[in-house]
């Protein structure tokens, strides 16, 4: 049995077309389809039903260095209300999930991907036996997205004007998290079940169009940020997959944490194989899968996603490709239909990133 987002029945109203995802079902476009819904983040305000992802608490003594012993971010210098990107790493460096962990002020609110929830609260339990980890049953999750967000959420939560990115308060029961997954100036709000239909029709009244997973995914993409499970997994490393920015030099020196043995040898080395961006020189997209070859035709890679970037109304492709061939402008090939198409490495992310900070 798939699960229901508290928003379901508004997805249904508004015409959703409905997949299956993570164990959920979800709206993958509305009737005004991705290339209008991407356009409407890129240029406006979109809103996003991510309910489905795992919310949850973590609280004891100093949750923070508890934290730190299960991830390589520097979360004990958080501030109250401040929010940083982590990831759980494996012992051999790999990544088990990445995740959003705020400084609730006597506690840590973590946001967690509906893939991995299970696996994670597992991870944490067992990490952490001194402290309580809570899964937030209780609460949806919307994201808010786009240029036009500032004014769209500061007229019903006037507190959000004074936030800037990765930022997060609570208003009443409500938590405003400046943050997401778009490139684009945004919050995420995580609101009690009972008030998720009332906030996402006044979230559209005020101006922000709905958005499913298709257009999230093609947002993603071009912000250059990695999916977990397409780009991410417990075969890449954080350095491999260009999040080295989210480990302080403070992580790096002590080496204590999963896999530090490898992610500090990539940090100070290089690693042997990197995460880019690739545009081809044709019209026709490689996607996921899609195998990626040096000049000489040796295979030297993969494609981990691809599609068409209505932004820049040409294909775009992430992959995983040999230190030696990461720099940009390094011509390559795709493997597609048995054919070799040239293609080139780009630097990252595709579209500039336009957070508030």
């Amino acid at each position: 049995m798939l699960k229901k987002t508290p928003l379901y029945d508004l997805h249904v109203e508004l015409g959703a077309k409905l997949v299956p995802f993570a164990g959920w079902e979800m709206p993958v476009q509305y009737p005004a389809g991705i290339m209008a819904e991407h356009g409407a983040c890129r240029e406006g305000a979109a809103l996003f039903d991510v309910s489905h992802m795992c919310q949850l608490t973590i609280a004891g003594s100093d949750p923070a260095a508890a934290m730190e012993a299960l991830c390589p971010g520097g979360l004990i210098t958080l501030k109250p209300g401040a929010a940083r990107y982590t990831q759980l790493t494996t012992l051999k460096g790999g990544i088990y999930d990445d995740l959003i962990v705020t400084n609730a002020g006597d506690h840590l609110f973590v946001v967690v991907n509906a893939s991995m929830a299970e696996q994670d609260l597992e991870i944490m339990r067992a990490g952490l036996p001194d402290h309580t980890v809570n899964p937030l049953t209780d609460r949806a999750l919307l994201a808010v997205q786009g240029p036009r967000v500032g004014d769209i959420v500061a007229g019903i939560f006037p507190q959000a004007a004074a936030l800037r990115f990765m930022q997060s308060q609570m208003v009443g029961a409500t938590r405003l998290s400046r943050l997401g997954y778009t490139g684009e100036d945004g919050f995420e709000i995580s609101v009690p079940i009972e008030d998720a239909e009332t906030l996402a029709r006044n979230l559209i009244d005020a101006g922000a169009e709905p958005a499913g997973l298709g257009a999230r995914d093609t947002l993603r993409m071009e912000a250059g940020l990695p999916l977990y499970g397409n780009d991410i997994d417990q075969t890449t490393s954080p350095i491999e997959a260009g999040l080295g920015f989210s480990i302080p030099k403070r992580r790096r020196e002590a080496a204590d944490f999963p896999g530090a043995d490898r992610i500090v040898a990539e940090a100070s080395n290089g690693p042997g194989r990197s995460l880019v961006g690739l545009r081809p020189d044709g019209r026709a997209p490689a996607r996921a899968g899609t195998e990626i070859a040096a000049p000489d035709g040796a295979v030297i890679g993969t494609v981990t996603s691809g599609g068409f970037s209505p932004t820049l109304q040409a294909p775009i492709s992430l992959g995983y490709v040999p230190a030696e061939y990461a720099a940009p402008g390094t011509p390559l090939n795709f493997i597609l239909r048995g054919k070799a198409a040239p293609a080139r490495v780009v630097a990252l992310p595709f579209v500039p990133h336009r957070y508030l900070r």
